[in-house]
């Protein structure tokens, strides 16, 4: 046997176990994905929490793993425990109105221009039996005919979504542990297919990148929460405290704001309180803009030197193609795109040195 036959047998012998141990592991590449990204985000609190406990890794990583799931439990527990006191209605609303119609709210009809409108687009479908399952008719809710079937089919997904966030702990808890020695794992295996060099300019990009487009979203995401919660304290919404709290948690998607604000601005017209509504709506429109438009690619883009571009496509094409997780890998990815953009550029560069034109 050649020494090419022996290598091309090496490499798909290589392939092979890589390919059989993703198929294996296909079920557990997003509890895994989502603890790279918060060990990558968190990675500089466990290098000063372990230094302050003697090196201690086990306990450092369980203290962190500790924090990172009182961060997440937490709020949504309190917001599980405002949630659960109205589901019951909510529920029964939803299912009676897919069942026998909504009828027409009266102020509709006073609405200028376009009330009639859609005071008639209103009669036409949502006030017709099952009209609310044929406007929605991708999301299953034809299916629900009992307020019990709703929420068996929420506690369904709801523990699904709580086993993966298990397993993310889980994960998270021994990247920490094990997280130097993967990375040098990880250095070695860039090392042997790249040269040490180039590896080394792509290796620096994603930290950067995952820990600016978590700062970026989160943090911009909780304040838009804030911001629109006073709005909503001052229209005279009920318990503001949860809607701000749901407007924060949909505001780390690039304009999921809206479907807050909006059905909070929705639910004060069915009140009768026009101008709180119009009010709602205008504050968080303003809200929503600055943010995603200038504040959050610009705290992205500073730390990443990506393009305004760059980093709009790099978040709303992840989330379009990935879903939620695509909103940190998105950046991740067209920060190494312009690396490698940048990298042409230089090597052309040097061609041209390399090879100066003697023409006349």
């Amino acid at each position: 046997m050649t020494d090419s036959q022996r290598d091309l047998l090496s490499a798909s012998f290589s392939l092979t176990l890589i390919a059989l141990a993703a198929f294996v592991m296909q079920r557990f590449f997003l509890p895994l994905v989502w603890a790279g990204i918060l060990c990558v985000a968190t990675w500089p609190l466990y290098r000063r929490l372990l230094a302050r406990l003697g090196n201690r890794a086990i306990l450092s990583a369980a203290l962190l793993t500790l924090a990172c799931a009182c961060v997440f439990v937490l709020p949504v527990l309190l917001a599980l425990t405002q949630a659960a006191r109205q589901a019951p209605q909510l529920a029964a609303f939803i299912a009676g109105a897919n069942t026998d119609g909504i009828a027409v709210p009266v102020f509709l009809h006073g609405l200028p221009l376009v009330g009639e409108a859609i005071a008639d687009w209103w009669l036409a479908t949502l006030s017709q039996p099952h009209g609310l399952a044929h406007l929605l008719s991708g999301s299953g809710l034809g299916s629900f005919h009992t307020a019990g079937d709703m929420l068996k089919s929420m506690g369904a997904g709801f523990f699904h979504r709580l086993v993966d966030f298990g397993l993310a702990l889980l994960c998270l808890f021994f990247f920490y542990k094990d997280g130097m020695a993967l990375t040098r794992q990880i250095t070695a295996i860039g090392n042997h297919c790249f040269s040490q060099q180039r590896w080394d300019r792509y290796a620096a990009k994603i930290p950067t990148a995952i820990r600016a487009t978590v700062n970026g979203l989160v943090l911009v995401g909780l304040a838009e929460g804030v911001l629109i919660g006073i709005g909503y304290a001052l229209a005279g919404l009920a318990s503001p405290a949860l809607w701000a709290a749901v407007t924060g948690i949909l505001a780390i998607i690039p304009f999921g704001a809206p479907l807050a604000f909006v059905s909070a601005a929705a639910l004060l017209l069915v009140q009768g309180s026009v101008p709180a509504a119009v009010g709602v709506a205008a504050w968080g429109g303003v809200v929503l803009f600055v943010a995603d438009h200038f504040v959050r690619p610009g705290m992205i883009g500073n730390a990443t030197r990506l393009p305004f571009l760059a980093v709009l496509f790099g978040i709303l094409g992840g989330v379009e193609t990935m879903g939620l997780v695509g909103l940190f890998i998105g950046p991740v990815v067209m920060v190494l795109f312009m690396t490698l953009w940048y990298e042409a550029d230089v090597f052309d560069s040097r061609v041209a040195v390399a090879s100066p034109d003697h023409s006349v």
